[in-house]
């Protein structure tokens, strides 16, 4: 099982750390109201701990689950606190009016994540796709991109942990491509679909037989 840090005490944090401790792995719960990360870990029971604010996280993956807004600017604040930690960038920039993205380059939140971590940590995208509620109550696939072949697999393994599936769809700069996933889903909420009762997934074909 994994050793997890999360970085946030709203309902994503809450979310992910609940499938956390379900799934046998070490939870700690870093917030910037003290009170709030205490009660947040209280909440989700399993040993689950509350780590002090900037100071170097207890888990080898740090899940930032905070508003993307928030994201860079924490990461960057935390400095060499992260340094040699894979960093679980969930977030996702909508625009106000939430169809289209907040930046207007072709980046990510990751991919700023990764300019403002120290050298020796890597990014990887994930969890943006799926809705809160389907995640807490659900078994939806995860897409994940980031540079670092081992760093994704141990979040590959956090994941199944989880009882879920991850989906690898590349590098770092695909995370761009996820954020803009994440707008979709967003879109097929307020029109295709019409609620919040889904999520994206992958479906195999049976392979044929030549002939």
């Amino acid at each position: 099982m994994s050793s997890i840090s999360i970085i946030g005490t709203g309902n994503m944090a809450r979310t992910i750390g609940t499938r956390a401790v379900g799934g046998g792995n070490t939870v700690e719960v870093m917030g910037r109201d003290q009170s709030k990360a205490a009660d947040l870990a209280k909440a989700l029971g399993g040993g689950a701990t509350r780590g002090e604010w900037g100071a170097a996280p207890a888990g080898d993956i740090v899940i930032v689950a905070l508003l993307y807004d928030g994201v860079v600017p924490v990461v960057a604040q935390y400095g060499d606190a992260l340094a040699g930690k894979v960093i679980v960038d969930i977030s996702n920039p909508f625009n106000s009016t939430f169809d289209g993205l907040a930046h207007r380059e072709e980046t990510s939140t990751a991919e700023e994540v990764a300019k403002a971590a120290p050298a020796s940590a890597s990014v990887v995208k994930a969890f943006n796709t799926v809705f809160r509620h389907v995640l807490e109550k659900g078994r939806p696939d995860v897409f994940i991109a980031g540079d670092n072949a081992r760093a994704k697999t141990s979040v590959e393994a956090f994941i199944e942990s989880l009882g879920l599936r991850p989906l690898d769809v590349g590098g770092l700069k695909m995370a761009h491509w996820l954020e803009g996933t994440g707008v979709v889903t967003v879109g097929l909420a307020n029109h295709g679909v019409g609620n919040l009762d889904f999520s994206l997934s992958i479906t195999e074909l049976p392979v044929r037989a030549n002939g």
